[in-house]
């Protein structure tokens, strides 16, 4: 190795370190409280586990993200489920899984092999359970106003002012 090889090999080094002990001292001295994951849900062991399975079994994930984590092939840009029962009640769910065309209710820009499918055959009992467990989806207030904060101002440019 040439000498001024050796040189930039040293600095390279130097500076690394140099870099990793500033992050950690970032880190060490961040006196920011973590609020933690804000996602959750309010229904029952039971509901859940017989939700998802209905949820996985309808191919949801295949264009929704569920507790924060995208499919690999997911390509569709639908909204996330993640706290979609602090804004939608788990009535308005049930309509909007019998509607015969849930973009009547709830119009869409998707082109039509994109667009939410009626579940409106499904049985009774179904729905009402998809709704339940889609529902019980829930994020802490702290991060839907801080959602809708970001939204506000992206789409608008404007200061969020609630």
């Amino acid at each position: 190795m040439k000498r001024g090889e050796k040189n930039i090999l040293i600095a390279i080094v130097i500076f690394s370190i140099i870099a990793m002990a500033v992050k950690a001292f970032n880190i060490v001295s961040q006196t920011e409280d973590d609020p933690g994951i804000p996602y959750y849900s309010t229904a029952s062991n039971i509901i859940q586990k017989e939700g998802s399975l209905l949820v996985r079994e309808h191919n949801c994930r295949e264009c929704h993200i569920l507790w924060a984590q995208r499919t690999l092939m997911q390509s569709v840009p639908a909204p996330s489920l993640d706290g979609i029962g602090s804004l939608r009640t788990k009535e308005w769910l049930y309509s909007y899984f019998s509607s015969e065309n849930p973009q009547s209710i709830l119009p869409t820009r998707l082109k039509k092999e994109f667009q939410m499918p009626s579940y409106a055959n499904l049985p009774e009992s179904e729905r009402e359970l998809l709704a339940e467990y889609i529902g019980s989806l829930k994020v802490e207030d702290w991060y839907l106003e801080e959602t809708k904060k970001k939204e506000y101002e992206k789409l608008t440019g404007l200061e969020y002012k609630p």
